[in-house]
């Protein structure tokens, strides 16, 4: 059960009203974890948000993206958002097998994003400089330097949402996701 407070979405005023709006018209309602995010401070949803813009409009393609969400979701213990990207994931082009193998740090037979998983483990499970043999891996995978800027964005934008729903304990408002081995 969530324990922080969260507004109504047809309560909200100003920019939370306004970020409210927008998230309805594209996905039809609010998810808890934005609710939560925006109903103390609107300007980190907009960030968030703004990341995810960034995302959306870089060159790593959205089945990338989701890869490296659930791998760092997974390896967080966030519950809420390995359910969220597992949808989104499924929405990007990932089966249900590439996702189990993903969130697991198991090959999933594309050798290019297997790279990229096992970069986004590695800078997100180790401290200190990432040794450069892991970046020439990712590089020589395929992967350009504007991507790995865009990979390090993306595991930033998913952290905050992973420590807010795990302070939070938020309430699950998606399907759970199958357990992995």
């Amino acid at each position: 059960m969530s324990r922080l407070s969260v507004i109504k979405p047809e309560e909200a005023t100003g920019q939370a009203q306004e970020l409210f709006a927008t998230i309805k018209k594209k996905i039809g309602r609010v998810p808890n974890a934005y609710l939560t995010i925006a109903s103390h401070s609107p300007a980190a949803l907009a960030t968030m948000l703004g990341a995810d813009g960034v995302l959306a409009a870089g060159e790593l393609v959205t089945a990338d993206v989701e890869a490296i969400k659930l791998t760092v979701s997974e390896l967080a213990g966030c519950d809420y958002c390995v359910a969220s990207h597992t949808i989104v994931g499924k929405l990007a082009g990932l089966s249900a097998d590439e996702m189990r193998q993903i969130r697991s740090g198991l090959p999933t037979g594309d050798g290019q994003r297997d790279a990229l998983v096992r970069f986004v483990r590695k800078v997100t499970t180790t401290s200190g400089t990432v040794p450069q043999t892991d970046l020439t891996e990712l590089l020589q995978a395929g992967y350009s330097e504007k991507q790995v800027i865009e990979a390090i964005l993306a595991i930033a934008d998913i952290t905050f949402t992973n420590l807010v729903n795990r302070v939070n304990d938020t309430t699950l408002d998606f399907p759970k996701a199958p357990a992995v081995a």
